[in-house]
């Protein structure tokens, strides 16, 4: 948790935990002078409602670090620990995020010294591993963790997102039937059915199905199905947390939005759903622990994201725009690959290019066996899924 702990760098640079009292003006400013898109083309601005580590709050065990230099915050890291399922094991990882250091006060080492003080303080709290996410053309990035702190790439998942039309209900297959789970219900199907099966499990799935963020969990199934075809799928709301906006697009992306608004009456007649405006504040539901079994079963992974579509578009607030949710990547064939062409996204909104990195902590005799594992694990094939927490996102 944050805490007092201090650590003075070469005099100069110092290294501390968070203090809301003290730092919240001046983190706002970091923040602001650190906005990111993913790609050269787009920026994203984020609107914490005066929560820096709103990100954060919700992990059983969380910390943000800043750096200062005089009474100036010149950067941030922020971090979370989580017992999860990795490779057949149940381990502690740590999750990096939020590395900010202002543009005037970069290459002098202020980044990889931040990731450090919060590596320390993974393993003070008992982490076996460190990892992070971050986008393929990431190149000071990339180079931080994996050329400077010894991070391996284990998964490149796909950003998958598709638009909310506010007041357009889809029509779902009358074949189909969904049904809302209770959370016993749900942590029971998880934990039989896809723990077994993923990477990154959370040991604590009761605890985020049951967290205020956390919508529902729904099931999909066919009325008269003999096969036993299934799926499920749970929603998390961000827009309780923070909100984002796109502040620079490129042209044909705001081109479009303004002729799909301005005849959005015409273009539903032809089936083809309006762009919703993201250049205002909007929040977006994040769909997790997405799983399908049962060769009829990616018709129901789609009835399942109609639904979803149908209740965000059904909210009077309107808060969330666009619906979000993350699989793996790759080709292969395997079940990730097979729910990114059921789940329905727009490309010009969705992105291919996030990677997840990550990094042993412990020494080999202190690891007990699990250093000589994790070399396994990075060479191995990945399991089939990729369960995103979204306490991560």
């Amino acid at each position: 948790m944050v805490g007092q702990w201090e650590e003075e760098v070469d005099g100069e640079v110092v290294i501390r935990c968070y203090d809301d009292r003290r730092d919240i003006i001046q983190m706002d400013r970091v923040e602001k002078s650190c906005e990111i898109g993913h790609d050269a083309q787009t920026l994203l601005s984020t609107d914490s409602f005066g929560d820096p580590i709103c990100r954060i709050r919700n992990s059983p065990l969380f910390t943000m670090l800043v750096a200062e230099v005089g009474n100036k915050l010149v950067g941030s890291i922020q971090g979370s620990v989580k017992p999860v399922e990795f490779h057949d094991k149940s381990v502690r990882v740590g999750y990096v995020l939020g590395l900010r250091v202002v543009p005037q006060y970069r290459r002098r080492g202020i980044g990889s010294i931040l990731v450090r003080k919060l590596e320390e303080w993974f393993v003070s709290h008992n982490a076996d591993y460190a990892y992070m996410a971050t986008q393929k053309d990431n190149e000071a990035s990339l180079g931080l963790f994996i050329g400077t702190l010894g991070y391996n790439v284990f998964r490149n998942p796909a950003i998958l997102v598709n638009p909310v039309n506010p007041g357009g209900s889809l029509k779902l297959p009358s074949d189909i039937g969904i049904r809302m789970l209770k959370v016993k219900e749900a942590e029971s199907l998880y934990r039989r059915h896809v723990a077994a099966t993923t990477e990154f499990f959370p040991d604590d799935i009761d605890k985020i199905l049951r967290n205020r963020l956390s919508v529902g969990t729904w099931v999909a199934y066919y009325k008269n199905d003999n096969i036993g075809s299934w799926a499920m799928l749970s929603v998390w709301d961000s827009s309780k947390v923070f909100n984002l906006r796109i502040k620079k697009a490129p042209l044909s992306y705001l081109l479009l939005t303004k002729v799909s608004n301005l005849f959005g009456k015409i273009l539903s007649l032809f089936g083809i759903r309006s762009l919703p405006d993201l250049f205002t504040p909007f929040g977006f539901y994040f769909l997790y622990g997405v799983h399908a079994e049962g060769p009829l079963s990616g018709k129901l992974v789609r009835a399942l994201c109609e639904h979803v579509h149908n209740m965000a578009a059904a909210d009077d607030a309107g808060a969330c725009k666009v619906i979000v949710v993350e699989v793996d990547g790759g080709s292969n064939g395997d079940d990730d690959s097979f729910l990114g062409r059921c789940i329905p996204h727009w490309k010009m909104l969705s992105c291919d290019d996030d990677m997840w990195c990550i990094k042993p902590l412990k020494c080999e005799e202190e690891m007990n066996g699990l250093s000589e594992f994790s070399k396994m694990c990075l060479r191995s094939k990945p399991r089939s899924s990729l369960f995103v927490d979204p306490r991560d996102v």
